[in-house]
């Protein structure tokens, strides 16, 4: 994972354990064969490719009430 990706993801998603959770969901269907959500001229992996989609806003995500 590249740590400006990180950084930069870190600005939408502050908490941490929130962050490497919605990271790791869409590695996992990206890995299953789902279509990523950007566009990129090089070749980036599912983590990278899943950190781009959260920082261009692609991927939200919502807490359960409980």
């Amino acid at each position: 994972m590249r740590d400006e990706y990180v950084r930069e993801a870190q600005k939408t998603i502050q908490d941490p354990n929130i962050l490497i959770n919605v990271v790791s969901r869409r590695v996992k269907q990206l890995r299953r064969g789902s279509r990523p959500l950007v566009e990129s001229l090089e070749k980036l992996s599912p983590e990278d490719v899943a950190l781009r989609e959260i920082i261009e806003g692609k991927i939200s995500y919502e807490l359960a009430k409980g």
